[in-house]
């Protein structure tokens, strides 16, 4: 009788079992694709984004078909590892303390245009920062800029589509806000070297703020380059991921992108 009871205990266990594993592979469509996700690790100032992006991207591959590979350094990127996947998305990780291999081969990926790129806030700290020299190579991919200061306080801010033909902005309102983000300026607009598919308005912050830098585009693709590129400044706080436009805007440059 004991070992009766055993395997009626054991054949439970495999029905309940067998009754949650295929709901869940079910509802997960074949992976078409793999993208990187590159953060650092344990930056406390950023890391609410990359928890939230992260989960925004593993939910939306399990509807589309598409695999996240998350590094926390350069160290994997190489020609190979870029040829593995569609889209290298930066999500919290600054223009420098890149390998030089992982840099090499990141620029010669855009050169040729073999993957897709998303950028995020982060992505434009260009300078002289932690003891590392300005890479001349994300200077000139991210528009001829230097970073000069930014909002800590952070406020809220409208900001205008200039590209609404532009796929990234498919579906976008002509305006939209974006809530409490940090605000970065250069010593110049990246205008004359990017294609600006939005700007934010200084003069709708919330509260008012002084650090501003007139021209202030947000949202721009470097087609200097021939991978299919787009850059937000935006992304300090995961509750970004509930803003329903920023959702949009990043659904929308994955799709792009990747293609």
């Amino acid at each position: 009788m004991p070992r009766l009871r055993n395997f009626h205990f054991a054949a439970l266990l495999m029905l309940e079992f067998f009754s949650i594993a295929p709901s869940r592979s079910q509802s997960a469509a074949p992976v078409r694709y793999r993208m990187i996700a590159l953060a650092e690790a344990g930056n406390g100032l950023h890391q609410g984004f990359v928890d939230a992006a992260l989960e925004f991207l593993e939910k939306t591959g399990a509807k589309e078909g598409f695999a996240v590979d998350y590094i926390r350094t350069t160290d994997p990127i190489t020609d190979d590892y870029l040829a593995q996947h569609k889209l290298f998305v930066q999500l919290n990780y600054p223009p420098y303390r890149w390998t030089p291999v992982a840099e090499a081969a990141f620029k010669k990926a855009m050169e040729l245009g073999t993957i897709g790129y998303i950028g995020f806030h982060h992505a434009t700290l260009l300078g002289k920062f932690d003891g590392f020299e300005m890479s001349p190579f994300f200077y000139d991919f991210m528009g001829r800029i230097q970073f000069k200061s930014y909002i800590p306080e952070f406020a809220t801010g409208t900001v205008h589509v200039e590209a609404p033909k532009h796929p990234v902005m498919k579906g976008l309102p002509k305006s939209f806000v974006i809530e409490n983000d940090e605000w970065y300026t250069y010593d110049r607009s990246p205008r004359p070297n990017v294609h600006v598919l939005a700007n934010v308005d200084e003069g709708s912050y919330q509260p008012a703020r002084e650090v501003k830098m007139g021209d202030h585009p947000v949202v721009w693709s470097n087609e200097h380059y021939k991978a299919r590129n787009v850059y937000f400044q935006f992304g300090h706080h995961g509750e970004l991921l509930g803003n329903a436009n920023f959702q949009e805007l990043f659904l929308n440059a994955i799709h792009w992108a990747a293609e």
